[in-house]
């Protein structure tokens, strides 16, 4: 394997992670206005991903800075012509960020409400707009020979990356519900397991129309393969759900999300941004990589330090493992 494979598949890493832990705080984002009756329960909600939240965005940051580093063509034309979804992101991840922090700094209904607004909204964007993105990833954009993007905003918001955009956001949804599931105790977990139940199934719906269309128009037999994986293990985690394995459910929630990731990037690969101009004009691991060099010192820099991460961040899990309620809220 070429270092230009080795860190497409880093960077897909890196992603499918960032899918699989950030998906579940999007969706504890918004259900905090879809199934908290009230402002202790959606405490409750918040304090499932306090503790987390936060260092699961660093897989977003490294995946960037990784393209950047390992692939600056693809960076530079993806960012550039992606500018205003991903700015669309960047602000939603922002305001959620503050609202997190702020909403318990001052006593007050409205105060309180208007932050609970931005955590929904600061979650909802980017469960849908990521998927939207992904999607024209994968269906290519209008390069030019410089690879430069000559189309506008408009033309990424075409049927496939809409329902590309709905199928993350539904996904992350469930995901949530089924973290919440397994984080809360009393009425707010049975809620959550009979929510988690519903928007499963329109998951699923969304799921297996993206997917089937993504392997018709782009597919190839080891994406068929990964997109199967990611549709067994969304019908486990609901059954697994109805019967209330909240752990098992949750693990298999994850899987669908990080499967159906690592569908795209199996379907995009060896391109990393198509080119629906002409095919010649497409970016490719090799013709969009850095040098051998460089990306020899940054796989020696990534065998050293992700291991640390890694560590930190399951210590992080394992010490706020325990079930939270109402009853832990202090009035």
């Amino acid at each position: 394997m070429e270092l230009h494979d080795l860190w497409f598949v880093a960077i897909a890493t890196l992603f499918v992670g960032y899918f699989f832990l950030e998906g579940f705080d999007f969706g504890v984002g918004v259900l905090t206005q879809a199934l908290a009756r009230d402002d202790t329960e959606r405490r409750v909600l918040i304090n499932t991903i306090a503790p987390v939240w936060d260092g699961n965005e660093v897989w977003l940051i490294t995946a960037g800075g990784a393209m950047f580093a390992a692939f600056p063509e693809w960076y530079a034309s993806l960012f550039s012509g992606f500018y205003l979804p991903l700015l669309l992101i960047l602000v939603a991840l922002i305001v959620r960020g503050v609202a997190f922090e702020y909403r318990g700094k001052r006593e007050g209904r409205s105060w309180r409400r208007n932050w609970d607004l931005a955590i929904f909204f600061g979650s909802l964007v980017p469960a849908f707009l990521w998927g939207v993105a992904f999607a024209n990833i994968v269906r290519g954009v209008a390069l030019d020979d410089r690879h430069l993007y000559t189309g506008g905003f408009w033309a990424l918001l075409n049927v496939y990356s809409l329902i590309g955009g709905v199928t993350t956001l539904l996904l992350f949804i469930y995901h949530g519900a089924v973290f919440t599931a397994l984080k809360t105790s009393g009425g707010l977990r049975d809620r959550a397991e009979r929510l988690a139940g519903q928007v499963g199934l329109g998951a699923a719906v969304a799921a297996v129309v993206f997917l089937i269309w993504t392997q018709t128009r782009h597919g190839s037999a080891a994406s068929g393969g990964t997109a199967i994986v990611a549709a067994l293990a969304l019908v486990g985690s609901l059954v697994l759900n109805r019967i209330g394995r909240d752990g098992w459910a949750f693990a298999l929630s994850g899987g669908a999300v990080a499967f159906a990731a690592i569908t795209l990037f199996v379907a995009l690969y060896p391109d990393v941004l198509p080119s629906t101009v002409d095919p010649a004009n497409s970016l490719t691991v090799a013709n969009a990589a850095a040098t051998d060099k460089t990306l020899g010192i940054m796989t020696w820099v990534a065998v050293i330090f992700l291991p640390l991460v890694l560590i930190y961040q399951g210590w992080t899990y394992w010490v706020f493992r325990r079930r939270i309620g109402v009853q832990n809220i202090p009035a």
